[in-house]
């Protein structure tokens, strides 16, 4: 989404060449082998812990924080290494989106008018937006000190970071398509009238079909 916003400001003209259905599968394969690369080696590391302290985790996945904890062995650093495997990738992933964004904040200088700028910024705040949120709840949760750690707050923290981000991911990208806001609503005009044509039916006394 970065890069995205860096074309769609910086480079208007090319946008529809850069950002062709060959760059985007392209990089939705980067960003989905990015992701299950690491998941894949921490699940197959997860079930080759000894765990010596039960196996139930105070939280509603199987966080990598809690899993060592229960673990008796010093198998354990083998899951140490698999997160600054993890902290090398996101930390990549970081340093593209600030890149992106100070050309993004250059671009934006540059533009004349008030309202030319305020549209370009607006473009870009839902995804700060989601990409703070994710950031910030994932640095509390990783690196908080224990004496403020609760099983309440794991949870709330573990669900603003794993959860809310892929949830309003779609509404807030999607629903900045014209032809999508169309058809959301062209949708729920027919549902409405499905519904109101069945009341009417079932007021008549006659059968209503969808």
């Amino acid at each position: 989404m970065s890069y995205d916003r860096y074309v769609a400001i910086c480079k208007p003209l090319h946008y529809g060449t850069l950002l062709g259905s060959r760059a985007c599968v392209h990089m939705a394969a980067a960003a989905w082998g990015t992701g299950f690369l690491p998941a894949l080696l921490h699940t197959a590391n997860t079930f080759s812990l000894p765990l010596c302290r039960g196996n139930a985790v105070e939280q509603f996945f199987c966080e990598i924080p809690k899993l060592p904890k229960l673990s008796c062995s010093h198998s354990y650093l083998r899951e140490v290494g698999l997160l600054v495997v993890s902290a090398l990738i996101a930390i990549g992933c970081f340093v593209f989106i600030v890149g992106s964004y100070v050309q993004i904040s250059r671009a934006m200088l540059s533009i004349p008018s008030e309202q030319g700028r305020h549209k370009a910024f607006s473009t870009c705040l839902p995804h700060l937006a989601v990409v703070s949120l994710f950031i910030t709840t994932v640095i509390f949760a990783y690196l908080k000190p224990p004496s403020i750690s609760s099983p309440s707050l794991d949870l709330v923290v573990s669900v603003l970071y794993s959860v809310v981000p892929p949830a309003v991911n779609p509404l807030i990208y999607s629903l900045r398509n014209q032809q999508l806001k169309d058809a959301v609503k062209k949708l729920m005009t027919g549902c409405v009238s499905a519904v109101i044509h069945c009341l009417l039916s079932s007021a008549k006394g006659s059968q209503c079909r969808s």
